[in-house]
């Protein structure tokens, strides 16, 4: 059962990226390149259906509604159209993305030195409320 749920969000994924090539593709018809951002947007915003905080069904309207509106929104991309997108995604996501281990020292570095400021204030603050603490 594992495997097939990773399928399926594997096929998601892509779909998901495949859908965002096309709504930038001119051949595209509006319905289409309408109907796109409001799924992105349904799944991105803050306001659901049904809200998360209510146990299963909170989270079914997203389970549900979401691959519901990425299936509509692929119905309407003409069938020779989608299929030149999902190449197109297929041969992106199956790159390497570029890494860079500059970067990587860079931003470990900057975390660091906001540990240590952070550190450095918090050692601060505890040592100024000891020392104006009366001894009993």
């Amino acid at each position: 059962m594992r495997s097939s749920w990773q399928t399926w969000i594997a096929q998601l994924r892509h779909d998901t990226y495949a859908l965002h090539l096309a709504s930038r593709d001119p051949r595209v018809p509006w319905q289409a390149k309408i109907f796109v951002p409001l799924v992105v947007a349904y799944l991105l915003s803050p306001i659901d259906l049904i809200p998360d905080f209510i146990p299963v069904l909170g989270y079914l309207d997203d389970i549900v509604l979401v691959p519901l509106g990425i299936t509509l929104a692929i119905r309407c991309i003409p069938v020779d159209l989608w299929a030149d997108c999902k190449a197109k995604a297929a041969d992106h996501l199956a790159a390497d993305l570029p890494r860079s281990r500059t970067a990587m020292i860079v931003i470990a570095a900057v975390w660091v030195g906001v540990l240590a400021v952070l550190i450095g204030i918090c050692l601060h603050l505890l040592d100024n409320g000891a020392a104006s603490r009366p001894l009993r």
